[in-house]
């Protein structure tokens, strides 16, 4: 029996919407997000912060949730991974379309799946495998520009080459230093827009979960570096805080080592995606109706054993729910999993073969479809707050 598919309504807002609703508050033109008009712009976007997360510790960020409402979430989109969810942040486009599809994928020209953070090369070249201009390349060339703010470490990341195209980039050290560099480029004037990354609550997250005490400590630190910057504000200036997907901390006794299962890997020649997320590809010599046929076996199997724990849809029903956005290009499919795992319980799943663990000593993870990693919050300030 096939489970019913999470879809989501038509029109929802996403993180697709942010910067294509702050480059028409710099025009003073209508936005989705129903922004007024500004000057000055500055997006911040916390990896990893999910609403349902900054809720439970709403005592400990009190400048963050002053501006957090039962109206201030959106969705992140699917996957629930860094990559494609910023990928969608800074293009206005969702995965079917700029074709950032999972932590790790499929490229097809080198039959390899690839890290899509880390994973640049030639047969992943940043010009070309992220498919769409950024907000960043559409300001420039309307001749305004544009900032963004992170670590030093990523300036040259090939993922910055691919998704911050146009975007001037400003090395800054810590959470603090981050949002004084922000107000220094805002002192400059003129039309501008700012984004400034904020990556350490996602990696403590991984290494010591969300409901950890170094996590809280940092947020704290974020709390109250974001609380004394929209304290300091002045008049056409606007600020959006938000993430590019939540977490959920998995115990050890949720991890599932699929491969040990023969009909959970018949016919899987590579697997990609997330331990939350997994993306399972086929043979791709198979012909059109034998690939779908292998598809539907193991997708059946997989409910089988996991539809209890999992959403588990083949490449074509991911679509037709919309999981990867309205559209898919013709060029992006073959990247998608033929078959895809999405965990709907405390789980993971690895695939454990041969004593591989790696991925395994995590504890916050991400990727699925669950409230808990898919609704980010939309704080506003400044000349944008509510």
């Amino acid at each position: 029996m096939v489970t019913m598919l999470p879809t989501r309504a038509a029109g929802e807002l996403t993180l697709a919407d942010v910067l294509p609703s702050c480059t028409r508050a710099l025009a003073g033109e209508p936005n989705p997000l129903g922004l007024p008009a500004a000057e000055r712009v500055v997006v911040v976007l916390v990896d990893g912060l999910g609403t349902a997360a900054l809720r439970a510790r709403a005592g400990h960020a009190r400048s963050l949730t002053a501006a957090l409402t039962k109206r201030s979430s959106i969705v992140s989109g699917f996957p629930t991974t860094t990559a494609a969810a910023l990928s969608s942040l800074t293009t206005g486009t969702r995965p079917g379309e700029h074709g950032i599809v999972g932590y790790t994928a499929l490229v097809p020209a080198a039959n390899a799946v690839v890290n899509q953070l880390s994973g640049w090369s030639e047969a992943m070249d940043p010009a070309t495998w992220q498919r769409r201009p950024t907000v960043f390349e559409q300001l420039s060339d309307a001749g305004i520009p544009s900032n963004t703010i992170g670590p030093a470490k990523y300036a040259t990341s090939g993922l910055t080459q691919a998704i911050l195209r146009g975007a001037e980039y400003v090395p800054a050290g810590s959470i603090a230093e981050r949002f004084a560099a922000a107000r220094r480029l805002l002192d400059q004037g003129g039309r501008r827009l700012v984004y400034l990354y904020v990556p350490e609550l996602d990696q403590l997250a991984h290494a010591k979960g969300w409901e950890s005490d170094r996590w809280l400590a940092t947020l704290e630190t974020l709390d109250q570096a974001y609380g004394g910057f929209v304290s300091q504000l002045r008049r056409g200036e606007g600020v959006l805080l938000t993430a590019d997907h939540g977490v959920v901390d998995v115990p050890v006794t949720g991890h599932v080592l699929f491969g040990e299962v023969p009909s959970l890997v018949e016919g899987v020649r590579h697997i990609g995606g997330d331990p939350r997320c997994v993306q399972l590809y086929l043979d791709p010599a198979l012909s059109v109706p034998d690939a779908r046929a292998a598809a539907d076996r193991l997708a059946d199997a997989w409910r089988a054993a996991e539809g209890s724990r999992a959403w588990i849809a083949t490449r074509d029903e991911a679509i037709a729910a919309g999981w990867f956005g309205p559209a898919v290009d013709d060029e992006v499919r073959p990247r998608i999993g033929d078959v895809i795992v999405a965990a709907r319980k405390l789980v993971a799943y690895y695939d454990g073969r041969g004593g591989d663990t790696a991925g395994q000593s995590m504890i916050g993870q991400h990727g699925s479809l669950t409230d808990e990693e898919t609704l980010v919050p939309l704080l506003r300030a400044g000349a944008f707050a509510r």
